[in-house]
């Protein structure tokens, strides 16, 4: 019997992944927190359900922060507040809502 070597997915393959997801639905997002903790998160960062960034938010008076390549930022739609996740610590992403993709 012929063994195949396991695909090796990258966290690099698993953030654009996430990305994908929460970019095209709502997603339900298990992982461990930092501390320790199992949540569960319901979160997208589908346009039209994330709010639109205010002048006078704190976050756009200040200079943009360097992206963490390990640390997705999404709108977590239950606490209506931006809340991240780290990418080697996410247990399972499911999709709870997809945007139906049309075609022409």
């Amino acid at each position: 019997m012929m063994h195949l070597p396991e695909r090796v997915i990258s966290m690099t393959e698993d953030r654009d992944n996430y990305m994908s997801m929460l970019t095209s639905g709502v997603c339900e997002v298990t992982f461990t927190k930092v501390n320790g903790d199992k949540r569960v998160m319901t979160c997208t960062l589908l346009e039209g359900m994330i709010p639109s960034a205010e002048k006078d938010e704190p976050i756009t008076q200040k200079k943009v922060r360097a992206v963490n390549p390990e640390v997705i930022p999404c709108w977590d739609t239950k606490a209506e507040g931006w809340r991240s996740f780290r990418v080697d610590s996410v247990q399972e992403c499911k999709y709870v809502y997809r945007q139906k993709v049309y075609s022409v």
